[in-house]
């Protein structure tokens, strides 16, 4: 029997984007897995178009917070009702491949692996190609992960059952980040499968479209969640920054 996938899905103020994300889910070929969506007090239309999915297909769980919290915080109650064996991330203004799921399961299961990602390509607001691939170093170390977060959110899977439920605070920003650094100090190394199995949506009014905000909560990954001290932690963002600017353009392809 195929193990059950958890897809962990925040939302908030996304229903241009979020109809759109969860038929990507709905047209997996790999078909046992709910997707459980925290909808973090939206003032939209978001938990509306949720809910004409959710009364169709049972795997499409919805709960709604009374305030607004945070995206960490509702990725960690999205964390805290999973059921299944593997836990995979999926915001809610990006979409998947529809062979995403089977190919990374069988990509796990026959690589030995907790843990993998993908490669994934951009496309703007409307939908449309940026014609742009993210790449990664394959196998990625440690290492290299500690100096810049080569792993797409979207693309992410990892087995709970191997590292348990990975839960971190709610407050903490860069959360991903996070996430992918705990589980490769624990194995040292991951391997990606080699294509491109999602896109991603960039938008003006994302976090990662302010460069300066960016910076910041990296920095904070040094300061707080590695915990070095502060001038260590300046010559770790300068290492990174260099990382960021010069190495990862390497991976990052024209299509």
């Amino acid at each position: 029997m195929n193990d059950l996938v958890s897809i962990l899905t925040p939302t908030y103020n996304t229903e241009k984007f979020i109809r759109a994300t969860i038929e990507s889910v709905q047209n997996q070929t790999y078909k046992n897995w709910e997707m459980i969506l925290i909808d973090d007090a939206s003032t939209d239309r978001t938990v509306s178009v949720i809910e004409e999915f959710a009364q169709d297909d049972s795997r499409i769980k919805l709960f709604k917070l009374a305030k607004n919290c945070g995206n960490g915080f509702a990725r960690n109650e999205a964390l805290e009702k999973a059921s299944g064996k593997y836990i995979a991330y999926l915001d809610a203004d990006d979409t998947w491949f529809s062979d995403k799921l089977e190919k990374q399961i069988q990509f796990l299961k026959a690589n030995n692996q907790p843990f993998t990602f993908s490669y994934y390509d951009s496309i703007d607001e409307e939908g449309n190609s940026l014609n742009r691939r993210v790449e990664s170093p394959n196998p990625l170390t440690y290492q290299e992960l500690f100096f810049c977060n080569y792993v797409g959110n979207l693309t992410a899977i990892y087995d709970a059952e191997y590292f348990g439920k990975i839960k971190l605070e709610s407050s903490e920003k860069r959360q991903d980040w996070r996430i992918w650094l705990t589980i490769l100090k624990q194995i040292q190394t991951a391997k990606a499968v080699p294509e491109s199995l999602a896109f991603y949506r960039i938008r003006k009014d994302s976090i990662s479209s302010s460069k300066f905000k960016l910076i910041k909560h990296n920095f904070g990954v040094y300061r707080d969640f590695h915990g070095y001290n502060l001038i260590f932690s300046v010559l770790l963002m300068m290492r990174f920054l260099f990382t960021q600017l010069i190495i990862k353009p390497k991976y990052i392809k024209k299509i």
